[in-house]
């Protein structure tokens, strides 16, 4: 148990700074006088009373983690932010189950968006102002602002960021010192957030909303104050807006900490993924509004574009705003849109799924055995972008891949066991293993994840952890070679 010793003293400083995190909802919860202040002023003190017992403890312990602890610290972050999480929530929702409270943290902390809340319009917003915290700090926050706090604190960051930083190719670094990168890629994440809202409050939401949605947006997590998504404001001009900065969040951060550090524009025509991003985008949304138009769902081609755009940019990075019910447009539609959802977002980007970059790689790959087939002696590296990526990375993400499938139908039979429709079932796994949000049929963007039972919800709640831990972080902890010294 030695682990529990090198991680205490982390986690226990990790909770402690995460007790600050409720000092947002509950000074909004004071000046509205929303009646909910008493849910975050206690976990606050309980948060940070337990932190600092815990510090008190095992400071003593503190040491360079080995990559086993950096692994088992993000993992208790993780489950035991979402844990810390639920305490405002159920004391501010009544009869909300522990299950469903635990649901919609994990929901939260993942940047998922998928909920089973009702009546989100009569929340105290302060409550919605905490569920949209909780995406914000999850899509990119914690770990980065982990990553460079640890240095300060006497704790390597290296460990941590392998075991969560999304992407096959993990060993890469921006600047020569990761505390200098995760600050640069922290003051984007957090000026890109204010930009979207200002951007919003400018298109005509109140503050309260542009605040919720621009955490929401840059986090690609979705939560919205509103029962019915972004549809609740039906503006064109919101849509632009959130369209532009859920591309954005979607891209990967690396390529725009290049750009902030160049001053120039460039990166974003050299980056192979970003162009890909982009046409997959591009001709997605001529496609589906042809679709629409053709089948007369919208009565005008414009119509047909602007919710066809809006929903595949939003499920495509797994955002999971929706301004339509796209369970009644043509099959094809709304299955195309959740298959986007898998693979879109670029490697880096706050963005869930296999990432664009595995795609390209599976892809590649592909290619590569059927050219075989034709010149069996012919050599055919796999390259992107003109590199050459190596055999140890392209195995890698085919064995990514493979698990990733085989948790997929797994837990799809799980849920079709407990009775759920195949079509719900699936697009529930889909919905959360790729951190998107609203699946199709029973849980689609009409709908919630309420329908689901306890045990359905915490399957899908974890399959959400271990999308976000991108599968193997959570999963080599169940092999007895991880526990071997």
């Amino acid at each position: 148990m030695s682990w529990l010793l090198s991680i205490a003293p982390v986690a226990a400083l990790i909770a402690m700074a995460m007790s600050l995190t409720h000092a947002l909802p509950l000074a909004i919860s004071i000046a509205l006088d929303d009646g909910a202040a008493q849910a975050f002023g206690i976990p606050m003190a309980l948060n940070f009373a337990v932190g600092t017992l815990i510090w008190l403890l095992t400071r003593r312990y503190k040491h360079e983690l080995s990559l086993r602890e950096g692994i088992l610290l993000v993992i208790a972050v993780w489950t035991g932010g979402a844990l810390f999480a639920t305490v405002p929530l159920l004391l501010a929702i009544p009869d909300l189950s522990f299950s469903d409270a635990y649901f919609e943290a994990v929901s939260g902390l993942t940047a998922t968006g998928a909920t089973v809340l009702i009546g989100l319009d009569t929340l105290p917003p302060s409550i919605n102002v905490w569920r949209a915290e909780l995406q914000w700090l999850g899509g990119m926050g914690v770990i980065v602002l982990v990553v460079a706090i640890l240095p300060m604190l006497g704790v390597g960051g290296r460990q941590i960021s392998k075991a969560e930083i999304p992407g096959p190719i993990k060993n890469e670094q921006l600047t020569p010192r990761m505390t200098q990168t995760a600050k640069g890629l922290w003051l984007i994440y957090a000026g890109l957030t204010l930009a979207c809202g200002l951007a919003y409050y400018a298109a005509g939401m109140t503050p309260i909303d542009a605040l919720i949605h621009s955490f929401t947006t840059l986090s690609l997590g979705g939560f919205s104050s509103y029962d019915a998504s972004f549809g609740h404001f039906n503006s064109a001009a919101l849509e632009a807006v959130a369209i532009i900065f859920m591309m954005l969040a979607g891209l990967n951060f690396a390529t725009h900490f290049v750009v902030w550090r160049t001053r120039s524009l460039s990166p974003y025509t050299r980056d192979t993924e970003a162009r890909y991003f982009i046409l997959v985008i591009l001709s997605s949304v001529a496609g589906i509004s042809w679709l629409l138009y053709s089948a007369d769902v919208y009565p005008d081609l414009l119509t047909a574009i602007r919710y066809a755009t809006f929903n595949i940019v939003s499920v495509g990075t797994t955002t999971g705003y929706a301004t339509a019910d796209y369970n009644l447009w043509p099959v094809f539609a709304p299955l195309w849109i959740l298959f986007l959802g898998t693979f879109l977002s670029c490697s880096g980007s706050t963005g869930g799924g296999i990432k664009m970059m595995r795609a390209m790689i599976l892809y590649r790959q592909v290619y590569r055995e059927i050219k075989g087939l034709a010149h069996p002696n012919a050599i055919n590296p796999v390259k992107i972008a003109g590199q050459v990526v190596p055999d140890k990375v392209v195995f890698a993400v085919l064995g990514f891949f493979f698990i990733w499938i085989v948790l997929l139908v797994s837990m799809t039979l799980i849920l079709s066991l407990t009775g759920l429709d195949a079509m719900t079932a699936f697009s529930a796994v889909v919905a959360s293993l790729n951190n998107i949000g609203p699946g199709l049929h029973q849980v689609g963007p009409a709908t919630n994840f309420a329908v689901l039972s306890d045990f359905q919800t915490w399957v899908c709640s974890f399959a959400m952890l271990l999308g976000r831990l991108e599968l193997f972080a959570l999963l080599v902890v169940l092999t007895p070679t991880f526990w071997r010294k």
